[in-house]
């Protein structure tokens, strides 16, 4: 494990991206790679964003191919039902070694019906690995559900690449480490946190191999439980994160995953970035609902840092002392 000065802690090396943007080493060697923008979900509003992202991509050296549709435009959709299921499956048969959203927002849980999900499948099963956040949090548990093929969480286009400031370094060292095939793990520090009252750590010292990692935006989770594209993970590891949503309502929601048993079956809940609002007393509550350790912290959500993580993937997890570290080895 690396800790958050990326000094080793004893567990075998693996290439980490911690908090503060250290790596563990290797040389980022990937060459130019085929990328398929496409639009499942809100129409692209900020098109100079969307134009800055498409620029670095091929500044890099990448080929980026444009879906037909990425811009089109349907009242707040990127296109009505059937335009957007089309880019899907477009994306799926381009031969590309990553398809990227354009874009969240909303209108990936009216398609989840209408979708090839073997298509996807095969497409991964190629080498097309299938890359998003936020709204594309329900493309991805319905493809682990239906078929139990990964996707990995991470960047989108406009929001990410094409960011006025630039692109987020450890973001970027991230997705590198996912064309290359280098990327093996993630490491954070969690915050200090006051021990429990019987005088336990807030997050004790945790072990976990061979974990199912799982999860993304909740309110996408939790408008999904009841319905066939929700995964039924046992034993995993969920991460959560969210944007805008007030204490209350995060609450609320993971007491519906609470209730409908999601949480209870876990071995551990991690939560990411919250943005926007402070969750402590939420936190704290969670803890005393599940006996699954509640990690803080995670360097994702809809915030510039993010980390790219496997949904889906076996992964091992490590807790030392306010140190985290999420890892699964080779995904190539």
């Amino acid at each position: 494990m690396h800790d958050a000065d990326g000094n080793c802690c004893g567990h075998a090396p693996v290439h980490v991206h911690d908090a503060d943007g250290a790596c563990c080493g290797h040389a980022h060697t990937q060459g130019p790679r085929h990328i398929y923008v496409y639009s499942p979900s809100s129409a692209v509003i900020d098109k100079p964003a969307f134009k800055r992202g498409i620029a670095r991509l091929r500044a890099m050296g990448h080929e980026v191919e444009i879906d037909a549709d990425a811009l089109s435009r349907d009242t707040r959709f990127a296109g009505d039902d059937a335009t957007r299921l089309a880019a899907i499956h477009r994306a799926a048969a381009s031969g590309a070694d990553v398809a990227l959203i354009s874009r969240g927002g909303y209108g990936l849980g009216r398609l989840l019906p209408q979708i090839d999900y073997a298509a996807v499948a095969k497409a991964v099963e190629r080498g097309t690995e299938f890359v998003g956040f936020s709204d594309f949090t329900a493309f991805q548990c319905a493809l682990l559900a239906r078929t139990g093929t990964r996707s990995w969480a991470g960047p989108a286009l406009a929001g990410d690449f094409g960011a006025a400031e630039g692109i987020d370094d450890i973001m970027l060292d991230c997705f590198d480490d996912l064309l290359s095939g280098q990327g093996e793990g993630s490491g954070w520090r969690m915050p200090k946190e006051a021990a429990r009252a019987d005088g336990t750590p807030a997050v004790p010292e945790t072990y976990i191999e061979g974990a199912t990692l799982w999860g993304g935006n909740l309110a996408m989770i939790a408008s999904l439980v009841g319905t066939p594209y929700l995964p039924e993970i046992k034993d995993g590891i969920l991460f959560l994160e969210d944007v805008g949503e007030q204490p209350y309502r995060i609450e609320r929601m993971l007491g519906q995953l609470l209730q409908a048993g999601v949480l209870g079956r876990q071995q551990a809940v991690v939560l990411g970035q919250f943005t926007g609002y402070k969750l402590q007393s939420v936190v704290q509550w969670l803890r005393t609902q599940i006996a699954a350790p509640v990690l803080t912290n995670l360097p994702f959500g809809h915030v510039e840092t993010k980390v790219l993580l496997p949904v889906g993937a076996q992964v091992s997890l490590s807790v030392e002392g306010r140190d985290a570290l999420i890892y699964w080895g080779h995904t190539h």
